[in-house]
C-alpha cells in the first residue's frame, strides 16, 4: 500500500483507530463517568471538541429532541452524552470500533443513538438540510482535504444550523513529536503544510499504522477556517485550548488546539 491516493490513507487509519480504539489507547475513548453521564440527562453535558477546555453551552443551546451528527467523533465518548441530553443522535465515523463504542456505551445507559461507517468528506448517506448540529471534534488532521468536509456539513445542516469542529494549530506539525518523544530536543523540523505520507517512507508508516498511529497531515488556517467560510458559513465563536505537558513539551509554549462554532444563516 502506497498510501498516495485518499481511499488507501481512508483504509489505512481505519486500522488504525480500529487498533487504538480496541486496545484503549486513545483518551478519546474513555467513556463518560456516571456522574458525567447524569450531569448530561439533566441538560448539562461538558463535551470537549479540543482536549480540555469545555465548549460554551451557548454554541449549542437545548438539545432536546434536536439532530445530530457527530462527524469521525465516535469512541464512546461525545456522542453517548449527546443522546442522554435527548438528542436524537447519528454518529458518523470511518472506524466500526470505535461505532462500536459508542453503541457499547449507550446500551450500557439505555440510550439510543445510530451508527453510520464511512468517510468524513463524503456524507451522501445523508439528504440535504438533515441536522440541527453537528460535532466534528479535531479528527479533520486524519484527512488529507478537508475541503469537502465544510462542503458537506453545510449541506446536511439545516439553516440556521451549527457546526462546532475542533481542529489542530498547524504550527504542531512543524515539530517532530516522535524524536522528542524519544528524549530529542523541542525544535523546527518540518516544512508546512505537514503529511505523514510524505515525511515518512512506506515502511515507517505502515509499521506506525500497525501500532495504532494513524496518518496525520496538517491544514492551514486558510483552509480550516477559510474554508468553512468559503463553503458557505458565517462564524460565531472561536477559542483556543492547550494540552498537557506529558502529552507534548510545546504545550508550555503555545495553545496547540482551537474550536469553531460556525452557523449556516437561514437565507442564501
Amino acid at each position: 500500500m502506497t498510501y498516495k491516493d485518499d481511499q488507501s490513507v481512508i483504509d489505512a487509519n481505519r486500522t488504525a483507530w480500529d487498533i487504538q480504539s480496541s486496545s484503549q489507547a486513545s483518551r478519546w475513548v474513555v467513556p463518560p463517568s456516571q456522574a458525567e453521564m447524569e450531569m448530561a440527562r439533566a441538560g448539562k453535558p461538558r463535551l470537549i471538541l479540543t482536549p480540555n477546555k469545555a465548549v460554551p453551552a451557548d454554541w449549542y443551546g437545548p438539545l432536546k429532541n434536536c439532530d445530530v451528527l457527530g462527524l469521525a467523533s465516535g469512541g464512546g465518548q461525545q456522542m453517548p452524552m449527546f443522546a442522554a441530553a435527548g438528542a436524537h443522535v447519528a454518529s458518523f465515523d470511518n472506524s466500526p470500533e470505535q461505532l462500536r463504542r459508542d453503541q457499547e456505551v449507550a446500551q450500557a445507559h439505555n440510550l439510543t443513538l445510530q451508527t453510520f461507517q464511512g468517510d468524513m468528506a463524503d456524507l451522501s448517506c445523508f439528504e440535504n438540510e438533515r441536522f440541527d448540529l453537528i460535532f466534528h471534534p479535531v479528527s479533520n488532521v486524519f484527512a488529507p482535504n478537508i475541503e469537502p468536509v465544510w462542503k458537506e456539513c453545510f449541506r446536511v445542516l439545516k439553516p440556521g444550523g451549527r457546526l462546532l469542529a475542533g481542529f489542530m494549530n498547524p504550527c504542531f506539525y512543524l515539530f517532530d513529536h516522535d524524536a522528542i518523544d524519544s528524549g530529542g530536543p523541542l525544535e523546527v523540523r518540518f516544512e508546512l503544510p505537514f503529511s505523514d505520507v510524505d515525511q515518512f517512507s512506506e515502511e515507517e508508516n505502515r509499521h506506525r499504522i500497525e501500532q495504532g498511529q494513524a496518518l496525520e497531515f496538517s491544514h492551514s488556517l486558510d483552509d480550516q477556517i477559510g474554508g468553512q467560510l468559503k463553503a458557505g458559513f458565517t462564524l460565531g465563536g472561536f477559542y483556543e485550548d492547550r494540552w498537557d505537558n506529558s502529552a507534548t513539551p510545546l504545550n508550555q509554549y503555545m495553545p496547540t488546539s482551537m474550536a469553531t462554532l460556525a452557523i449556516k444563516p437561514t437565507t442564501p
